[in-house]
């Protein structure tokens, strides 16, 4: 439900990042699911955002943060915390516009992740076991060297670029009656409410999360951002606290979102499987979220449904375990 408050991140802040990033990311397609149609009772469709160039929806909120400052800030160059993707996206960025990236990231990071990270040219830095413990790196690099930050998620930039993905949808899909939207640190998902309901007022956003380390589901329950150890899971980029002092995505995520629904590791997986087997898409565990929840009957669709499935950056020895064939 919306509060009466002013957002930190507005319909023209999205408006402006899709200007910005034209041309440097995909418009990624809304394609309809016969099976998941028919599973729900009503329209489904999902949106692939697995066809960005680094396979995941961070390109958009990565590419509109860096263009977003000026080129003393990216010559000085960039460095974030990441579980994965987002780390990928501000390398693959960073590599386009010819400036130095450092990502820092815990021990719980797929390798497969890290290594695609690496083969993009950035300078990598693994710190503990949480994604905390990389971002304290970050702030150590950034006092120490000047480098310039780019938040995974609680950044106004970042979101609005997100958010670009709710312009697509309410064009694609108008209209469009309910949005399921992985949920970690609140960036995408809030930044698809801002552009979703500002468009569509009626639309319900709902963000689904892991049962493992939800750390926003924990957030909102408790009216104010909470420390939410980080666990293992399928899902691994929805791992990570919101940060204890977030600006931007806590507010977000508890005006606009409508429901927050957790699933298990086998519901995840059987998300996992069917992507493969019946939507032929190579899917993460938190881009199957969505398709997840609707196998599982944890959501009630109303109407027209954009299912956003978030990347594809799973390791394949793991998909391989889970489908019970080879990967594309």
């Amino acid at each position: 439900m919306i509060e009466n408050t002013v957002l930190p991140v507005s319909l023209a802040d999205i408006e402006r990042a899709a200007t910005r990033i034209a041309g440097r990311v995909v418009r990624t397609p809304l394609t309809p699911s016969p099976t998941l149609s028919k599973r729900a009772g009503q329209p489904v469709h999902l949106k692939l955002e697995t066809l960005q160039p680094i396979g995941a929806f961070k390109l958009r909120g990565a590419m509109n943060a860096i263009l977003s400052r000026d080129n003393a800030a990216r010559r000085r160059g960039l460095v974030t915390a990441s579980t994965g993707n987002h780390g990928r996206a501000v390398a693959y960025a960073a590599r386009e516009l010819g400036v130095p990236a450092t990502i820092c990231m815990s021990s719980l990071v797929p390798a497969n992740k890290v290594e695609a990270i690496r083969s993009l040219g950035a300078n990598i830095r693994i710190v503990g076991v949480s994604q905390d413990d990389a971002q304290d790196e970050v702030e150590r690099l950034v006092q120490t060297l000047d480098l310039t930050p780019i938040p995974p998620f609680d950044d106004v930039d970042v979101v609005a670029g997100q958010g670009t993905i709710g312009l697509e949808l309410v064009e694609d899909l108008p209209d469009l009656a309910t949005v399921l939207v992985p949920l970690s640190g609140g960036g995408l998902a809030g930044g698809i409410a801002v552009a979703a309901k500002a468009l569509k007022p009626q639309a319900r956003i709902i963000g689904i999360s892991m049962e493992r380390g939800a750390a926003m589901y924990a957030a909102v329950a408790a009216g104010k951002p909470v420390a939410v150890r980080e666990e293992e899971t399928l899902a691994d980029s929805l791992g990570g606290g919101i940060g204890l002092s977030n600006r931007v995505t806590f507010a977000l995520c508890r005006a606009l979102l409508d429901d927050v629904v957790l699933l298990t590791e086998d519901e995840i997986a059987a998300g996992i499987r069917h992507a493969a087997r019946e939507e032929d898409q190579v899917v993460e565990g938190a881009g199957a979220v969505g398709m997840a929840a609707i196998l599982a009957n944890k959501v009630q669709l109303l109407g027209p449904t954009a299912v956003i499935v978030s990347g594809r950056n799973i390791d394949p020895a793991i998909h391989r375990s889970l489908i019970g064939r080879s990967t594309r």
